[in-house]
């Protein structure tokens, strides 16, 4: 016999799950994203930065790595719009004859990578501290937090600036512009874990007398297990805006060692090294090169911090 083939009801439809799209579009987060205009500005210019530091060297009108293209003469071109620009150099040119937009994109390339990398170490070393202090307690979770208070005590970029200057002076003299990124990571991501370590402690202190956490004890699963699989995932809310927010400020420090002549060498130019050298020539009526990379620096951090003050507010529920 033929079996007979039904239509689906609409009390079957209602069980079907819904697409990852429509999930997203039918969100808190998503509505509150599209109604607040200065959230998606923000995100649209952190996106433009995002992308110009990407495919800079598809993008960027000039090569600036390239000494053979560059051309003393062109040094010091004013912007197109003032007497003796040239349309080659929309804002301008330094002090070597390099285009300062391209030198931009460059740059933020540069200060993205510092960025990212460092939020990335200092989230992982965070994490990992707060989740064992918290767990753990006891004189662990004393011994962490005792650090982590004398650490705060002191700003973080003279944190930076110390730990930059002993690994310097304990790597040898010709790997100080080869390893110059890496320690500059190294330096901002340290001096930034304290505030992931301290909010994650708190959220797990707070997670790991729950119920669902003493049934993973009463079954005998291990403490890591416990804290990878179970407490983990219930406290990255507070981390990614924490990590939104410390871009902006990794950003910033990376800049104010460039600028103090201490962080990415000069062949590799990030915004604060290219405003360092700009402000050699700022009084000598040459402003563009100093002015349009800071600029530049100013809108990335402030629609950094605006994206991180969103976020802090859509994953609060009790702001909704």
């Amino acid at each position: 016999m033929a079996t007979l083939q039904t239509k689906p009801t609409d009390k079957t439809l209602e069980h079907v799950p819904a697409s990852l799209f429509h999930r997203i579009v039918d969100s808190d987060i998503y509505y509150s994203f599209v109604h607040s205009r200065v959230t998606m500005v923000s995100a649209a210019v952190t996106l433009i930065f995002v992308c110009a530091a990407i495919f800079a060297p598809i993008l960027a009108p000039h090569d600036v790595f390239n000494p053979i293209i560059l051309n003393l003469g062109d040094s010091f071109t004013p912007p197109l719009w003032i007497d003796g620009g040239k349309t080659a150099f929309l804002l301008g040119a330094d002090d070597q004859g390099r285009d300062i937009l391209s030198t931009i994109m460059y740059g933020a390339r540069i200060s993205l990578l510092v960025g990212f990398a460092s939020v990335i170490f200092a989230l992982v070393v965070g994490v990992t501290l707060g989740l064992i202090s918290g767990y753990v307690g006891g004189a662990v979770d004393a011994v962490i937090m005792r650090i982590a208070d004398v650490q705060m005590s002191f700003p973080a970029v003279l944190i930076a600036l110390l730990i930059d200057g002993v690994a310097r002076n304990m790597l040898p003299r010709d790997l100080h512009d080869n390893m110059a990124i890496y320690v500059l990571v190294f330096a901002i991501g340290i001096s930034h874990w304290v505030q992931f370590a301290r909010t994650v402690r708190g959220s797990t202190m707070v997670e790991k007398d729950k119920e669902y956490v003493q049934a993973a004890r009463v079954i005998g699963v291990r403490p890591v297990l416990i804290m990878i699989r179970h407490v983990l995932p219930n406290v990255l809310g507070p981390v990614l805006v924490i990590a939104t927010i410390g871009l902006a400020l990794a950003i910033t420090t990376e800049a104010t060692l460039s600028f103090l002549g201490v962080g990415v060498p000069p062949t590799e130019p990030s915004l604060g090294t290219l405003i360092r050298i700009g402000n050699d020539f700022l009084f000598s009526g040459q402003w563009w090169i100093t002015i349009f990379p800071a600029i530049s620096l100013v809108i990335l951090v402030l629609a950094v911090n605006l994206l991180g003050d969103w976020m802090r507010d859509a994953l609060n529920p009790k702001l909704q």
